[in-house]
């Protein structure tokens, strides 16, 4: 399945998804523009998540417990309740959140409950109403293999530890990782 608002997105059947989405303004136009020229699918991406983890411009209003753990509630309800997928891995940081999730319904349903419900949620706690929370559009990758499904897996639960937040993904409250 494929659809395309500003960036293209596959939905293939049968497949896990990897799926990113930023707090609005979280990265300056200019650098954006910047990631986005490169060609590399591969490269662009971590040319965009390095940058997000660096957390240098814009909000960081995951670092607030309370918010971090609304995104994360959302994401167990998303498989929990609303049955929209099987959830992998998933990790919540400073302006970003990382999912891998084996989809049951389409890409856009499974963003619009989550980061429809978590704006909401989250402006109510910052006092703000009717403000842009989440950047509208969102990354994804489909899953090609059972290696790339782990290196994703790894990846995603491993990120608090590669932006120097924890030594130990285990330590992290806000990912699948955590270990309570």
């Amino acid at each position: 399945m494929f659809y395309r608002r500003h960036l293209p997105h596959w939905q293939k059947p049968g497949s896990a998804l990897f799926i990113t989405w930023r707090l609005y303004g979280s990265i300056p136009v200019s650098k954006l523009a910047l990631i986005l020229k490169e060609k590399d699918k591969s490269k662009r991406f971590l040319l965009f998540d390095n940058e997000l983890d660096r957390a240098g411009y814009g909000p960081t209003w995951l670092k607030d417990s309370a918010l971090a753990q609304k995104v994360v509630d959302a994401c167990r309800f998303g498989e929990t309740e609303l049955d929209l997928y099987r959830l992998s891995s998933f990790v919540v940081m400073s302006n970003h959140v990382h999912i891998l999730v084996w989809p049951k319904v389409r890409l856009a349903r499974i963003t619009k409950s989550i980061k429809g419900y978590t704006a909401r949620e989250c402006n109510k706690l910052l006092g703000r109403t009717g403000e842009r929370f989440w950047q509208d559009e969102s990354f994804d990758h489909a899953v090609r293999n059972e290696e790339q499904f782990y290196r994703i897996k790894r990846y995603i639960e491993r990120n608090p530890v590669k932006a120097g937040l924890v030594n130990d993904a285990k330590k992290w409250p806000w990912s699948s990782a955590w270990n309570e």
